[in-house]
């Protein structure tokens, strides 16, 4: 199979021969893996019992969800990402944004999948094969899974479709078997090792988990959606059915392994750590699926997140092809992972990174949202690629290249989520006003939203009559 030439540019009619089905195989079988299982131990090592981590997850993922899943159809209009596409709402360089946001979200959850993984299979080989769990045996187990990753990234999208459908018959037979395995022991009483509720009472910290790890799975993929509904023709497939694939792929996709995760964080006994006892509680027949799980579920994973990551910056260098910037964004991650490993404490850097990239990112959706209800889902295509093209003009040029107002209000929107955040070393001082509980998400989407609406209310309407009018596109710069 040829690697993927195309980067973030309009993908052709003729190309965009993927389906609602594709797009299911996709959120399915790529979520199916211990990076995004461990979102369901968070619950219980936050001190939480069976019942009151499954409703927030469940809660989390569905109100998430329900926001998220319509960010595919914008994909579905435009033929290319969605980082590029917000340039109708922030301008054709305001998009950077976007891309930034979306470089982050990728680069975290990339960095999460391979250290978790890396860290099941050093596990697992030491108890099958004494393999020393020491910082050689760490380094030659990452950068395995990094080359794999690495490689089906750069041969892109239809590779990784390819092997999500593989995936999501694979995995979810060895998440069935996991059951089996540690279903003994499970018990759905608080683990009494948590200490007890982490933010000291039962709703706080609900509201932190269903944060945590009920909403921060949907949020994952605002910049996502668009890689691979981009490849759906509307001609061919309605934005209702799309949309439909969208909403059960990500409750499936997500519910499915984090309550997995959550189910075996209380058989394992996993309070303080995830990856240590769900080894040391495996059977000895649950150990090959165990391994397989963490490295072929760990790949698909990365793999499809580093794709991201070098569509993003390759919108960022539209000179960087994308398989190079695919590259490059490797080396980051892969630098990300031997920091996760040897210096942060895993349930305090997941809660931070979710909680913080939750309250930035939140804001960028919502006004990408309105942007898309606003132009009825009907955009310039060719206008939206000036950055890439290095030219000027064209209907979503703005003040050279930026929409100010939108910018200032995601600036806005952001800047009160990380006033309200509730961190394990930080708690922002807007927390006095809402109880202690962390509202970021909610305050960061609803302000940033408001002030889009408010600061381009008199535009809107002409934005509407604009296409016909608007400056071409001229000159290189």
């Amino acid at each position: 199979m040829p690697i993927e030439q195309r980067g973030v540019d309009t993908v052709p009619d003729a190309e965009r021969t993927s389906g609602p089905r594709d797009l299911m195989s996709i959120l399915l079988g790529s979520n199916l893996c211990l990076g995004v299982i461990i979102f369901g131990w968070l619950p219980p090592s936050f001190g939480l019992g069976w019942w009151a981590s499954v409703s927030s997850i469940v809660a989390g993922t569905v109100v998430g969800t329900l926001f998220t899943a319509p960010l595919a159809l914008v994909s579905l209009r435009t033929a290319t990402n969605l980082s590029t596409s917000s340039g109708a709402q922030f301008g054709v360089r305001g998009r950077l944004v976007g891309s930034v946001v979306g470089l982050l979200l990728a680069l975290g959850y990339t960095a999460l999948t391979v250290w978790i993984g890396g860290d099941v299979m050093v596990g697992v080989l030491g108890r099958l094969f004494a393999l020393p769990a020491d910082g050689a045996s760490y380094a030659v187990v990452y950068a395995l899974l990094a080359a794999a990753t690495v490689a089906g990234a750069v041969y892109g999208y239809r590779v990784l479709l390819a092997m999500s459908r593989v995936l999501s018959v694979g995995m979810t037979a060895l998440l069935v078997l996991g059951v089996i395995a540690y279903a003994p022991h499970f018990t759905t009483g608080a683990l009494p090792e948590a200490g007890g509720y982490l933010l000291g009472g039962f709703w706080p910290t609900w509201c932190l988990a269903t944060v945590a790890a009920g909403l921060s799975g949907p949020i994952a993929f605002i910049t996502l959606l668009g890689d691979y509904t981009r490849y759906i023709s509307p001609v061919r497939h309605t934005s209702r059915t799309v949309l439909h694939a969208a909403w059960l792929g990500l409750i499936a996709g997500l519910l499915v392994p984090q309550l997995f995760g959550t189910f075996t964080a209380f058989g394992a006994r996993a309070a303080l750590d995830y990856a240590g006892p769900l080894v040391q509680a495996s059977p000895g027949w649950y150990l090959v699926p165990l391994l397989l799980a963490a490295s072929a579920g760990s790949v698909g994973n990365a793999g499809l997140m580093l794709y991201s990551m070098g569509l993003d910056l390759d919108a960022i260098l539209p000179r960087a092809s994308r398989a190079r910037a695919t590259c490059a964004v490797a080396v980051v991650a892969m630098a990300c992972v031997f920091v996760g490993h040897y210096a942060w404490n895993a349930q305090s850097a997941m809660t931070s990174f979710v909680l913080l990239l939750t309250a930035i990112g939140t804001p960028w959706a919502v006004i990408t949202l309105i942007g898309f209800v606003r132009c009825r889902g009907m955009y310039d295509a060719d206008a939206l690629q000036v950055f890439n093209r290095r030219s000027r003009g064209g209907m979503y040029w703005y003040r050279a290249g930026w929409n100010v107002p939108a910018v200032i209000s995601w600036a806005v929107g952001a800047g009160v989520g990380l006033l309200a955040v509730s961190l394990p070393s930080y708690e922002g001082p807007l927390l006095s006003l809402t109880g202690g509980v962390d509202c970021s998400f909610l305050l960061s989407g609803a302000v940033g939203g408001l002030a889009y609406v408010l600061l381009t209310a008199g535009a809107a309407a002409d934005r509407e009559t604009e296409s016909a009018t608007a400056p071409e596109v001229t000159s290189r710069v």
